[in-house]
């Protein structure tokens, strides 16, 4: 198993977060519909979960990551950056504070599923090869993660019974 050091990350609290929020979406965050099999809300939820797991967002330049509401209380004139919104944006994002070792949010690709945990991230690539979904783990059974998400909004399903994929990435998460 990979061990991280200071990793801050409140896997419980990400959990608990999705848990909640899973089946019906949080109504202090703008909400994205799935509008003919594009767009959706899933990174949007999973950038949620990280937050609440004690991710701290990042506003650089470099990898921006981050959601700001606005004064008006509509979540409609909210603004944020697009890797909070979008799963391939976020995935890469991810990946790149993890190997440069950049403030926010950091994600290890492995490749062994036994070695996922509760608030560990998946990523579902298509067959043109772009990540277009994102999910987290919520709860295992034999040994096997149950995920989370939106853009249908699921609760501990098997991860097999999500959208197809040409493969599906295992991230470890820190913070």
């Amino acid at each position: 198993m990979y061990l991280f050091r200071q990793n801050r990350y409140s896997r419980i609290d990400a959990v608990n977060y999705a848990i909640r929020y899973a089946l019906k979406p949080n109504s202090a965050y703008r909400y994205f519909p799935l509008v003919n099999d594009t767009s959706g809300d899933c990174a949007n939820f999973i950038s949620q979960c990280l937050i609440s797991g004690g991710a701290t967002m990042n506003f650089s330049s470099k990898t921006p990551w981050w959601y700001k509401t606005n004064d008006t209380k509509n979540v409609n004139d909210d603004t944020w950056s697009v890797s909070w919104t979008v799963a391939h944006s976020l995935y890469w994002t991810l990946k790149i504070n993890q190997e440069s070792n950049l403030p926010g949010p950091k994600g290890l690709e492995i490749s062994n599923i036994q070695e996922l945990q509760l608030g560990d991230l998946l990523f579902f690539e298509n067959y043109k090869g772009k990540i277009f979904h994102s999910a987290i783990v919520t709860g295992f059974f034999l040994s096997q993660p149950l995920i989370s998400h939106h853009s249908f909004e699921a609760l501990n399903i098997p991860y097999q019974k999500s959208w197809s994929a040409k493969k599906v990435h295992f991230l470890k998460i820190r913070v």
